[in-house]
């Protein structure tokens, strides 16, 4: 295939992923859902035809990573923070936390009573753990019409869920998991990626306010990969450097008082957090179109249409909503329409499946059948989105 061919077809996916975009808008089919659906069929085609198109594993990978860190970042760049937004933000972690924990166990035990007490429940846990996870790859832009404190509690639940799962994911792989060590050790962590966070924050935001070059918002976003980087290969929940940041950015009237003032022009920041935003808008929707189109390629179609697969993935997506249904109807006593709907599973399911070491992995839990679940909860939130909502009281209070 020559390059003209490849440029030709790379635009095509670009375009048809903007129309995706619109009709996602018109008719609340999560555009994500599109795309992974374009994938299948692009490899069915191509399995017609004859060619042979091999994708290499690792491009998935690294397209997944810079799509995380773009769309979390460009949500947290638009998250407004203000007093009044207090409640909703603690009801948003501890919704995402407890659910995090309680459906993990959930779908470990399940995995466990499937494969046999021979397994150790260990590796049911770190395999359940992505399954559990809210994508807010997929969530976010699906929810974007919305409105109000809906949207932003699925924004800052999901954007919670992939930290928080990530966090506890970590904890879970440590050969010392399970004992008392293994607390500490989680702690240490967590008190070295807010150290990082806040010092990495200061210097980005320096450079932000400072750097007079022309070409300056992709040093930038360069900084932060690398720091992202650098922290997860030790470890380290390093997306909450990415949450931080932007933050920081979006509100900086709200950090930057006292002395650092003098350090930093708040109307100058101001002025580059638009430019910023928009590049980051830019980047993350064209890393997500290629992200969902080469993993719906990389899915072999009847692998996902067999029977036992199938009944697997219902199960699993039947106590995934279970539990979310009981959370927010009887703990947060909250609005159910579309809340409980949304809970897609995607880009940092499959990273996260991607990082369980070899001698953790299972056999039955296979891309297969993650391709299931994403596309089962895909189905669910398109439901949702159909349905119409009524705002109802909050009676919990976190």
């Amino acid at each position: 295939m020559g390059p003209y061919s490849i440029l030709i077809y790379l635009s095509i996916a670009v375009i048809l992923s903007y129309l995706f975009d619109i009709v996602a808008r018109a008719t609340k089919v999560p555009s994500v859902l599109m795309l992974l659906l374009t994938g299948i069929a692009i490899k069915q085609a191509v399995d017609y035809l004859g060619v042979a198109v091999m994708l290499p594993r690792v491009t998935l990978e690294l397209l997944g990573i810079v799509g995380l860190i773009m769309i979390v970042l460009e949500e947290s760049l638009n998250l407004k923070i203000s007093r009044d937004k207090g409640p909703l933000v603690r009801r948003a972690f501890a919704a995402a936390a407890l659910m995090l924990l309680g459906q993990a166990y959930a779908i470990g035990g399940l995995l466990q009573w499937y494969l046999g007490p021979t397994v150790p429940f260990q590796s049911c846990l770190l395999n359940a753990v992505p399954l559990a996870v809210i994508s807010s790859a997929v969530a976010i832009p699906s929810v974007a019409g919305l409105g109000g404190d809906k949207q932003e509690f699925i924004v800052y639940e999901s954007t919670f869920s992939d930290i928080l799962g990530i966090m506890f994911f970590n904890f879970v792989a440590q050969d010392n998991f399970a004992r008392g060590i293994s607390a500490l050790t989680f702690t240490r962590d967590l008190l070295a990626i807010l150290v990082v966070s806040v010092l990495a924050t200061a210097v980005l935001a320096f450079l932000l306010d400072r750097l007079r070059l022309h070409v300056k918002f992709f040093l930038i976003l360069a900084f932060l990969i690398l720091i992202y980087s650098l922290a997860k290969k030790l470890h380290l929940s390093s997306l909450l450097v990415v949450l931080v940041f932007g933050l920081v950015v979006k509100n900086a009237d709200q950090f930057l008082r006292g002395p650092l003032r003098r350090w930093f022009q708040l109307e100058r920041l101001q002025d580059e957090l638009h430019q910023l935003q928009s590049i980051t808008a830019e980047s993350a929707f064209l890393i997500r179109t290629f992200f969902f189109l080469l993993f719906g390629y990389s899915i072999s179609l009847s692998g996902i249409l067999d029977a036992r697969l199938l009944l697997q993935g219902l199960l699993i997506v039947a106590v995934l909503t279970g539990i979310r249904y009981f959370y927010l109807r009887y703990v947060a006593r909250t609005s159910l329409i579309p809340e409980v709907f949304i809970a897609p599973k995607g880009l940092i399911t499959i990273l996260l499946f991607y990082s369980i070491p070899s001698k953790h992995l299972l056999g039955e839990v296979s891309e297969n059948i993650l391709f299931v679940v994403i596309l089962l909860t895909g189905v669910l939130m398109l439901i949702g989105l159909q349905l119409p909502s009524k705002e109802q009281p909050q009676i919990g209070e976190y």
